[in-house]
């Protein structure tokens, strides 16, 4: 899972889901709320319809027994959510200037129909202002009756009757639409519908859920779209990673698919690429090929003067130094023939080389080899830590021929007798290798490690320190010159990493053997 996190599958993962989430909630949003405000819209028009329906029953009558059964048989007046507030009742036959009736009252203040009043009965009349009073007891519309379970205000209820227009109150629980109704040309009845706080979100959870179900399925979809892309990306880099690593082994084979079933899906990006790893793989082949020709007829061309040298060498008769010119060209003789057996050998044919070597005993063989050289010269010398296994991740001809470079300079950029030393270090994460003289050291070390810098004189380090310190790169380590500190001449340090992610310790052991080097 870690590993995934940070790959470009993943990226691209993260990629869909930001992408998908934001357009989901750009317009998800915006819908929601639109539904939201249809459901407030839906439940207020409902109320509207149930308060029209009483239209037809006020502009009959304001009888509350018909009214009440009106209200009754609407769907808000069964729920107990409708009120219909009655005007004021007007009365029969009074007017401005009427006379006084019979029982006294004055100003045309009438009895109600069936009702008595002090000088006897009266027909209802009608006042100047047109407010209606009953005087006495009968039966009859009340002035201003109020049918249903009222919620809204006395004085939001006048202000709907006298603007004549409908609007909405809140009330506790909800909303209450006051709607006016003209139930003649000077008198406006007010009905009233309560609308709950639940009628108007009535829908939305459901809505909100079903939205947000889309969108998770949009995401789930981009997502699933995105890693089966991604999987086809990242297939394709890996088959050139793979490759590249193959090709790094050693198997100049190894090719990219470009065509078929494999490279379908795979981006052109991709696909050049391919296309150029392989045209690589091509060329690097090709210049293996003429380099191994070349390798093959340069040795051939060194077979005849080697076949001299062997000749002469057998007329040298016999002493330690003849032996030791007999030994150096039959070495050179072998090595001449594997070169041409190895530069004739095809790729595919070539043995599996084994990367590793123990250190230790390639130090004690070449210095065995130049010891010969060295007591002939009359070259004292000292070889210490060289008695335990010491491991490094190189090959043995590469390591041999670095010690070989190191004591072959030492040979030839000294006097006759000046003395020499080897000493092997081991860490925890390198192995170190310290060849000192007693010569008159170097002048300028870092002139010393460029290529080319020496000339093959007196002085001169030559081409070999700098084949050396490649070397020792090549492993994640160095090559450093100084200056000897108990020989007092030259000394230079091959560094080589035995671990791969090793970190140098700070060295804090004593060389071996340093008091007794001229012990022979």
């Amino acid at each position: 899972m870690r590993r995934l996190r940070h790959s470009l599958r993943w990226a691209l993962i993260k990629a869909a889901v930001a992408g998908t989430t934001m357009v989901a909630l750009a317009f998800l949003i915006p819908l929601g709320l639109m539904v939201q405000q249809t459901a407030r819209d839906r439940a207020f028009t409902a109320a509207e319809r149930q308060a029209a329906a009483l239209g037809p029953a006020l502009a009959i009558t304001t009888d509350q027994d018909a009214i009440a059964r009106a209200v009754a048989s609407t769907d808000a007046g069964a729920q107990g959510r409708m009120a219909v507030h009655l005007p004021p009742a007007e009365a029969d036959g009074a007017g401005a200037g009427a006379l006084p009736g019979p029982g006294g009252a004055a100003g045309g203040v009438a009895s109600a129909p069936g009702g008595t009043a002090s000088g006897g009965t009266a027909p209802a009349g009608k006042v100047s202002d047109g407010t209606a009073a009953a005087a006495g007891a009968g039966s009859g519309p009340a002035a201003g009756a109020t049918i249903g379970e009222v919620r809204a205000l006395a004085a939001d209820v006048a202000s709907a009757g006298g603007q004549g227009r409908s609007f909405t109150v809140e009330v506790p629980g909800g909303y209450a639409l006051l709607q006016p109704v003209a139930v003649d040309t000077v008198r406006t009845a007010v009905v009233e519908v309560f609308v709950a706080d639940g009628d108007l979100t009535r829908g939305v959870a459901t809505a909100w859920q079903v939205l947000s179900g889309v969108a998770l399925g949009l995401v789930a979809v981009s997502v699933l779209v995105a890693d089966r892309m991604g999987a086809r990306i990242v297939g394709s880099a890996r088959r050139l990673a793979a490759a590249a690593r193959s090709l790094g082994a050693g198997d100049l084979a190894v090719r990219v698919p470009v065509d078929g079933k494999q490279a379908a899906g795979s981006p052109e990006e991709l696909r050049e690429a391919a296309h150029a790893f392989n045209a690589m793989a091509d060329r690097v082949v090709q210049l293996l090929a003429a380099e191994r020709e070349l390798a093959a007829d340069l040795s051939h061309r060194l077979r005849t003067p080697l076949t001299v040298l062997r000749l002469n060498a057998a007329s040298l008769g016999e002493g330690d130094a003849a032996d030791a010119t007999r030994h150096a060209v039959a070495q050179l003789e072998r090595e001449v023939d594997q070169i041409i057996r190895s530069a004739r050998r095809a790729p595919e044919d070539a043995p599996a080389v084994t990367v590793g070597c123990d250190a230790a005993e390639v130090i004690r063989e070449r210095v065995g080899f130049w010891s010969a050289l060295a007591e002939d010269e009359g070259r004292r010398w000292q070889l210490a830590g060289a008695d335990r296994e010491t491991p490094v991740p190189v090959q043995r001809g590469d390591l041999a021929a670095a010690v070989d470079a190191l004591l072959g300079n030492v040979f030839r950029h000294t006097g006759v007798g000046t003395a020499f030393s080897v000493d092997v270090l081991a860490t925890g994460s390198s192995v170190i290798v310290l060849v000192g003289d007693a010569g008159p050291g170097f002048t300028d070390p870092e002139a010393a490690l460029k290529r080319g810098e020496g000339h093959g004189g007196e002085g001169s380090t030559g081409l070999g320190l700098d084949i050396v310190r490649k070397f020792a790169e090549a492993t994640g380590g160095d090559l450093a010159l100084g200056r000897s500190a108990v020989l007092g001449g030259a000394e230079i340090r091959l560094r080589l990493r035995s671990r791969p992610d090793g970190i140098l310790p700070p060295r804090t052991g004593r060389r071996r053997g340093r008091g007794s080097l001229f012990a022979r």
